[in-house]
């Protein structure tokens, strides 16, 4: 573990690391499928047109597609989702900051965090 902090510590000084490739542009995920950015998570909805999604990824957003995936999002409300689908080109900005703002700590939808409890088998006497 030391070797390995020390030797990422050397590489960063004599600027050896290579930059990270930009995101790829994917499709426009289906509908109910997560898309995220960051730690902000929303669920993709019917009528976002293919120029928004564009915009969406210019933006950094990307359909979640790990599982499971443990980490914990906030949930942008779906009226904001509708507000953000239906807003001007000039104002998406703006809606979107919005929706940044009223996000909300989600469950965890995937990954054993997701599964209910279950029962014990009983043995039979």
């Amino acid at each position: 573990m030391l070797m390995l902090l020390l030797r990422n510590r050397v590489r960063g000084l004599l600027n050896i690391r290579k930059p990270r490739a930009g995101l790829r542009r994917g499709h426009k995920p289906p509908v109910g499928a997560f898309v995220v950015k960051d730690d902000y998570r929303f669920r993709m909805q019917s009528g976002m047109s293919d120029e928004r999604w564009r915009w969406l990824q210019d933006q950094g957003w990307r359909e979640s597609r790990y599982r499971p995936d443990r980490r914990v999002y906030r949930d942008i409300p779906t009226a904001w989702v509708t507000g953000l689908i239906d807003a001007p080109d000039e104002n998406c900005h703006k809606v979107l900051e919005a929706a940044m703002l009223r996000a909300r700590p989600g469950p965890r939808l995937h990954g054993a965090a997701a599964l209910p409890p279950q029962e014990k088998p009983r043995r039979a006497r």
